[in-house]
């Protein structure tokens, strides 16, 4: 009890509080990552529907995909009541005592409104493919790999020709798997440039969130030392730039080499 009154009543439980929330998501970026890689594939969309189906059917990953949304939403409500306390507290000094260019990065004295940002895109982003993958009216496949050679056909298929359930299975000498193909509906989404160009945009605001985020992460649970401070801060900065520029790649792969 005292360590939840820690987290949420005082200053620095707050921080250490959103610390802890944003190492949580940035483990969740690696995972999530490792799965829209699958759109690359040239397997028209069976390893990506299956890595779907199994994040949304496996019990452990539904559970922690709860732990993830408290996480977000916790990790952006907190975020913007920091900022807001932090230029409250700016606001009472004198420009002679506070000069934001001379004291801090910019991405740093902006965190709430990059924030604000990724928050407005996970809500478009899960409306337009987890809403809609739950509860929308999209494409149904049944891919049949045949147990010998291990080759893969796909044929579009009704809902009403299997029930509309997803299910896995053998029949005769091939697996057997009809799913919801979120793969068609993400490609036929970023065949649209807006919307390629929204969600590369977000990724930038990932990176800059990324940029003072990590390695302010491990600060403010007390791993700062001068021994390991240049390597934290190079996976920081390696990190902010490779893993928002790889999710940036699929959807501009998508729209102009598919």
């Amino acid at each position: 009890m005292k360590v939840l009154q820690f987290l949420f009543t005082s200053s620095i439980g707050r921080k250490v509080l959103m610390a802890l929330t944003g190492l949580f998501l940035i483990l969740f970026l690696v995972i999530h990552l490792l799965g829209n890689l699958q759109l690359l594939k040239a397997d028209d969309g069976y390893a990506f529907n299956k890595y779907a189906w199994f994040m949304t059917t496996n019990p452990l990953i539904k559970t922690v995909s709860y732990l993830l949304y408290a996480t977000i939403l916790l990790h952006a409500f907190k975020g913007l009541y920091l900022a807001y306390t932090n230029r409250k507290a700016r606001g009472s000094k004198s420009y002679g005592a506070y000069n934001g260019n001379a004291n801090s990065h910019w991405t740093s004295r902006n965190m709430g409104i990059l924030g604000t940002l990724i928050l407005a895109f996970i809500i478009g982003h899960m409306s337009d493919f987890w809403w809609e993958y739950k509860f929308g009216d999209i494409p149904w496949t049944k891919y049949e790999t045949s147990i010998t050679d291990e080759t893969t056909i796909a044929t579009d298929i009704t809902a009403e020709n299997h029930g509309a359930h997803i299910r896995m299975g053998v029949a005769g000498d091939k697996e057997v798997f009809i799913t919801k193909d979120l793969y068609k509906e993400t490609a036929e989404a970023f065949e649209q440039g807006w919307l390629v160009a929204l969600y590369v945009l977000a990724m930038a605001a990932i990176a800059f969130h990324l940029w003072h985020g990590f390695a302010s992460a491990f600060q403010t649970l007390g791993m700062n030392h001068p021994r390991w401070n240049p390597l934290i801060n190079g996976i920081g900065k390696a990190f902010s730039v490779l893993v928002p520029a790889a999710f940036a790649i699929i959807p501009l792969y998508v729209y102009l080499l598919k």
